[in-house]
């Protein structure tokens, strides 16, 4: 057994059930007060995130619309330009505003800790693994929040803009006006917001699995074709019920499964190097 390793399991010993737990109890207490901190921030600022960041899909001179209307002046595709919006918001429940207020901050709040929250993760995570599996590991932090700010991104100024429009724009009759409830718009905003962020983590997740061998580059290019299926039908959950939504989001999520098949490649690369490096010292030893 090595020494490091024989350190490691020796401090693990060392520590009880109710250490941990200890231990445990102290991360969410911290994560708690991180995301409490950036929810009352967040709820404070009422005009900058409810006037601007919340409601910002649902008014024309949103970024989004403003840069598809140039592209399609610039390329002469009218239909591409979304100049209107044909719907309002309400508030049918007397606590409605509040609540959405209270929700909305929250959920700010969530995304904007979201680093520190993994980072918390992590630091209870880490001192279980052995030192070489924290080197595997380095850059986890950066590299998760990374992505989830990715899809962040791209769920809020994409695939939120363009699920809106084509709902404002659904009529069944034109008797029929779309006034939505705040809650129901509020909703869709969050779930479409954080179901991206969610999925961006597909390489983190292959990246591990690879790392603890449960899959390989082969494996993943044999089942290329179901994780399509899969991917298409999680859009398709996910999203308003019209195509352009469920492919704008489908097609991110298939470029970051390539590029996990990509990452599992490298990672089996250098494992059968550091093998190989091994068995050359073995040889050399005798």
């Amino acid at each position: 057994m090595a020494l490091d390793q024989y350190k490691e399991e020796e401090e693990e010993e060392g520590m009880s059930f109710l250490d941990h737990l200890e231990q445990l109890r102290w991360h969410l207490l911290r994560s708690a007060a991180a995301i409490l901190i950036f929810t009352v921030a967040a709820f404070l600022a009422k005009s900058i995130v409810f006037g601007v960041v919340i409601l910002g899909p649902s008014k024309v001179d949103f970024i989004t619309y403003r840069v598809l209307c140039q592209i399609s002046d610039y390329l002469s595709i009218p239909p591409l330009c979304i100049d209107t919006l044909p719907f309002t918001i309400q508030s049918r429940q007397m606590t409605g505003q509040f609540s959405m207020h209270l929700t909305s901050s929250m959920v700010v709040g969530l995304i904007v800790s979201f680093p520190y929250l993994f980072w918390e993760v992590w630091k209870f995570i880490a001192p279980g693994l052995y030192s070489k599996e924290r080197q595997a590991a380095r850059g986890a932090v950066f590299f998760v929040s990374l992505l989830f700010f990715m899809g962040t991104a791209f769920g809020y100024f994409i695939l939120a803009p363009l699920s809106i429009n084509f709902l404002a724009n659904y009529q069944l009759d034109p008797s029929i006006l779309n006034e939505f409830d705040i809650t129901s718009y509020i909703g869709t905003l969050s779930m479409l917001v954080l179901a991206s962020a969610i999925m961006f983590q597909l390489p983190v997740v292959i990246y591990f699995l690879s790392m603890s061998g449960l899959v390989t580059a082969a494996m993943l290019k044999a089942y290329r074709r179901h994780s399509i299926v899969v991917i298409l039908i999680l859009s398709a959950l996910i999203t308003p019920p019209d195509v352009i939504s469920q492919v704008l989001i489908a097609m991110p999520i298939l470029v970051l499964y390539e590029a996990g098949i990509q990452v599992a490649k490298r990672l089996e690369k250098k494992r059968a190097k550091k093998e190989l490096e091994d068995n050359l010292k073995y040889k050399d030893n005798e």
